[in-house]
């Protein structure tokens, strides 16, 4: 049987990008040190926050330099939030300076239209409500069709693979994980458009524990330490 998992209607009777904030009961932070080339350049972190027993707040901030020959060739810093009420996303906000270049995203739940309204720096319009943040703390994402860009608001079509069952070790902890690839279902896009993650899932946690991807270089986002 094919292995390639085509994400048709995540949850059928479903209509809502969700995040499943029961998963992460009791979680308060998520950091992820991001590496290039086996270096470590920076970080990825989430901190979660419970409003009361319906509404979670999760807010990420994210900081990477690349330097060539001690100078900045390539830089990202990031804080976005997002807003879940019973486990549905209503609300979201980013702004990212990307080589001193401003990027942004608003997003809100239209109640009339029951579509997410995406004001962004690349697109502006409309998206289904089965969209997912392209963040690293949902592993929803890994059951997604669709994902929003946290950093520009696109929107982009994917393609989830289950790669098979791995045992990682991340700093000196071993984990039993569940492995994926992530890739645009657009095979034509140009290469810089593309989606093209390797994904691993601790099966205990739920929590994403590597992303690995190659973009003039090798990179990767890899699960510190959570509390």
């Amino acid at each position: 049987m094919n292995k390639y998992i085509y994400i048709l209607i995540l949850i059928i009777f479903s209509s809502y990008a969700q995040a499943h904030t029961s998963h992460y009961e009791g979680v308060k932070k998520i950091e992820m040190e991001v590496f290039r080339n086996n270096k470590q350049i920076g970080y990825s972190n989430y901190f979660f926050e419970r409003i009361d027993s319906n509404t979670m707040i999760v807010k990420n901030y994210t900081k990477f330099q690349v330097k060539l020959l001690g100078a900045v060739i390539f830089s990202i810093s990031s804080e976005g939030i997002e807003k879940y009420k019973n486990n549905k996303l209503i609300y979201f906000k980013s702004t990212t300076y990307q080589n001193d270049k401003e990027k942004y995203v608003k997003l809100n739940f239209d109640e009339s239209s029951k579509k997410f309204i995406i004001d962004g720096s690349s697109f502006k319009g409309k998206a289904n409500l089965d969209c997912v943040i392209g963040n690293w703390w949902n592993h929803e994402i890994l059951k997604a069709e669709q994902q929003i860009s946290p950093v520009s608001g696109s929107v982009k079509d994917q393609v989830i693979m289950y790669v098979g069952d791995e045992n990682i070790i991340l700093y000196g902890k071993s984990y039993s994980a569940e492995r994926y690839k992530l890739k645009s279902k657009n095979d034509k896009l140009p290469d810089d458009k593309k989606l093209n993650f390797d994904i691993w899932l601790d099966k205990e946690s739920n929590l994403i524990l590597k992303v690995v991807y190659k973009r003039m270089g090798d990179w990767e986002y890899k699960l510190k330490n959570f509390e």
